[in-house]
Parts: structure tokens; sequence; C-alpha cells
């Protein structure tokens, strides 16, 4: 919808049916463990970026307060929920569930390292600049480490989704997500 006003170009080529079939194909665990992390960061989202700013529209920040109150509703019961489907789980099966996380975790990456390419060639062509090809590097970099931030770290790191994990995950468990995660830092 915000294409539609933007200089002609933007791409978000994405399918959401297919990235949702995607999601859903993995264990209950697995899909649990990504909507809470997904609930966090949209959280953090507001309370960075959207919260602290004076010169943002009120209604503006009222929708995304509205959808923070929202998302913090689905977080608790989901935060009550996930270890409800947890204790269903052989430790065989957790530890697959993890593995899903993983590649959930690697598709989500996936999918941020091709919005970059676009954003970055849509940010080239409209803002028509001579850059060299060192700042074209850095802006592609910049970029990305910031939508890992937002889509990936913001909600894994955050303080209830560590928590509720680790009482969820083995040691051997969690040392295999953070090797997985860590090359993406």
């Amino acid at each position: 919808m915000i294409a539609e006003g933007m200089p002609e170009g933007y791409q978000f080529p994405h399918d959401p049916n297919a990235v949702a079939g995607a999601i859903l194909s993995k264990s209950t665990w697995a899909v649990m463990a990504l909507i809470y992390e997904i609930e966090l960061f949209t959280q953090e989202h507001y309370k960075q970026s959207i919260e602290p700013d004076e010169n943002l529209d009120h209604l503006f920040k009222d929708v995304f307060l509205f959808h923070w109150k929202e998302e913090a509703h689905h977080a608790v019961m989901d935060a009550l929920e996930w270890p409800r489907q947890d204790a269903k789980l052989t430790q065989s099966e957790r530890d697959a569930a993890v593995g899903e996380v993983i590649e959930l975790v690697s598709s989500v990456d996936g999918l941020l390292q091709a919005q970059r390419n676009y954003d970055v060639e849509y940010f080239l062509k409209i803002c028509n600049p001579s850059f060299t090809g060192s700042e074209i590097e850095q802006l592609n970099a910049g970029l990305l480490k910031a939508y890992r931030w937002q889509y990936i770290f913001s909600g894994v790191e955050h303080g209830r989704y560590q928590d509720l994990l680790g009482r969820l995950t083995t040691d051997e468990q969690k040392e295999r997500l953070g090797a997985a995660f860590s090359p993406l830092r």
C-alpha cells in the first residue's frame, strides 16, 4: 500500500502465502518459537522507535500503541501455550523442533537479505547518487544489520524470550541455537 505513494520501482516480491506455508510446515513448537519472537520484536519496535518520538503524528502513534497492546496480549498467551506444547514432546522431538527454529530463522534471514538487495537497488535508483563501491558495500552491510536487528535479534535477545527459551531447551540445544545465530551478527 505504501508503494503506491512512492516513486516507481519499489519491490516487495515475497509471497505472504508462500512464506506462511513454509512456516506452518514446521512443528507447532518451532512455529510458536517464531511467533513469540515476532510478537516481542513488534513490541520492541514500538518502544524504541515510535513511543519516544515526539515529532510523530499522535494518531499514527495511537495506531501503533494499540498494535503494541494487541501484541502484548498475544505474547502473554503464547508464553503460556508454548510450554504446554513443549510438555507434549519427547527429547528427540524437541531437538528436531530446535533444528526447525534454526531453519526458520535462516529462512527469515534469506528474506531479509533479498529485501535488502531490492531496497538498496531502489534507494540508489531514486537518489541517483554517485556512491563508490565501498559506500555501496557499507550501505548493504548497514541495512542488513538493521534488518537483522529489527526482525531477528530484537526478539531473540529479548529477556522474556531468552527466559522462556532457556526453560524449554537443554544447554546443548541453546548452544546449537547460539552457533546458528552468531554468523548473522
